[in-house]
């Protein structure tokens, strides 16, 4: 970590006897020794008065040359309050970014625990399905993500997301850095539960041996892998308080390279993506269907690479993830991109059970007409077993013969039109996917009832 530009020397003022205000005095009177020294030097070799605060402030080679001074003379913390003071002299603008982030995070949330919950309650009150695997991964993924909420709302913000390190004390940048590690496991934790509830998912529509070995062996190593980098991002730094403690350059310890570890999980987890993605699709691409049906079915799996372009997007905020020089600023967008990431994930990974939910509520907007040549006799028929099956031999019409009608009763012919929803977000493929199992009788939707009375 180093003190950003802008160092702003009046504090020639103090030595020179030229500074009138007070309020500047004061400010200098502040200014760590080193500091003093080295601002005094770099004015000496510059083109600017002592008196003119202008030049002073917006010239760059007065500022490097005493920013590398300062990053020899004196420690970590004497810059920041340098780098702190000077900012104020200069009027340079304050910046904080972390409220929009606390909002967005409590936005992402709510609908993230709406769309989990509503497919978790669905399923196992509504559905005549019973929760599978990857129900199982949501509901895991949606108990993981809670302490991510809390620590950014009620953690991590509070104590500098979003401002300059160097207007935040020093105590806040400890905490800062803490959270930011308990963060960091999570995100590792998050990320490999989110892969598990689409590959349990995969299992479940895609019945090919061949398919369900390929998709066993990368829940295995989507295991190994997520189990591998959380116990790797627990123990990267030794002691473990490290962490969060070595910032100042002053504590003693040793860590991995957190940039590399940070880089490493990036780029595996995008590759496992793009895995993940090409197995149903070669699948679903080699099955004798129109090009309109697996066009269909392939722009529900596509849902998924928005997920990977985020994880892409977040590439370029972890640059400096270890290495920044005001990280309290710069982990802003590390942070709010990987809470987009696993928010999003788990939203997709929803969306199948949430448009069975839809169509079961909006069944004339959303649901499905079919016709049966199988008819269904209405059990209230007087026409006895012998009229029931001469009815049977004639499908789909409503014909009744003289030996079966009662010439004293009124016959009518009502003919239903029933629409159905699907009930489960498996025959959401499967309708589509009928060649990959055994094909199951539909369930008749068009009937013909027949009673006297």
């Amino acid at each position: 970590m180093r003190p950003l530009q802008l160092l702003l020397p009046l504090l020639a003022w103090v030595q020179l006897g030229v500074a009138q205000e007070p309020s500047l005095l004061s400010a200098v009177g502040q200014l760590p020794t080193c500091a003093q020294e080295c601002l005094l030097t770099a004015i000496a070799q510059s083109p600017c008065q002592p008196t003119n605060a202008t030049c002073i402030c917006t010239n760059a080679k007065l500022q490097s040359d005493a920013e590398v001074c300062l990053l020899s003379t004196c420690t970590l913390r004497q810059s920041l309050a340098t780098k702190n003071a000077t900012s104020t002299i200069c009027h340079a603008p304050i910046r904080y970014t972390g409220e929009s982030i606390r909002i967005s995070n409590i936005a992402l949330a709510v609908i993230t625990a709406f769309c989990g919950l509503s497919r978790l309650i669905y399923k196992a009150v509504f559905s005549i399905g019973e929760l599978g695997y990857d129900d199982y991964s949501v509901l895991a993924a949606l108990i993981a993500g809670v302490p991510s909420i809390i620590i950014i709302d009620r953690g991590i913000v509070p104590n500098g997301l979003g401002r300059d390190v160097w207007t935040v004390p020093f105590g806040h940048i400890t905490n800062f850095v803490r959270y930011l590690y308990a963060l960091e496991v999570l995100y590792f934790l998050q990320v490999a539960l989110l892969k598990l509830t689409l590959l349990f998912f995969f299992l479940r529509i895609f019945p090919k041996p061949l398919v369900r070995r390929l998709l066993w062996a990368t829940v295995i190593f989507n295991v190994a892998w997520g189990t591998a980098f959380v116990v790797a991002s627990i123990f990267q730094c030794q002691p473990i308080s490290f962490y969060w403690t070595k910032w100042d350059n002053e504590g003693s310890g040793q860590c991995i390279d957190i940039n590399g570890l940070a880089w490493t999980n990036a780029i595996i987890s995008i590759v496992l993506d793009i895995w993940m993605l090409a197995l149903p699709l070669y699948e679903v691409f080699h099955l004798q269907l129109s090009w309109r049906k697996k066009l269909s079915v392939a722009i529900m799996f596509f849902v998924g690479t928005f997920v990977t372009i985020i994880s892409i997007l977040r590439l370029r905020s972890l640059v400096y993830f270890a290495s920044s020089a005001n990280p309290t600023w710069d982990q802003t967008d590390v942070i709010n991109w990987s809470n987009i990431e696993v928010n999003v994930g788990i939203i997709c990974a929803c969306l199948p059970s949430l448009r069975v939910i839809l169509v079961r509520m909006f069944p004339k907007v959303l649901g499905t007409t079919k016709a049966t040549s199988q008819p269904y006799y209405a059990y209230g028929s007087r026409t006895g077993k012998k009229g029931a099956s001469a009815l049977a031999s004639s499908p789909g019409k409503s014909a009744v013969t003289s030996s079966t009608r009662d010439t004293n009763a009124i016959t009518y012919t009502k003919t239903f039109e029933v629409r159905h929803t699907e009930s489960d977000e498996q025959s959401l493929v499967q309708v589509e996917l009928d060649q990959f199992g055994p094909k199951k009788q539909k369930n008749p939707s068009s009937s013909t009832s027949i009673s006297s009375f």
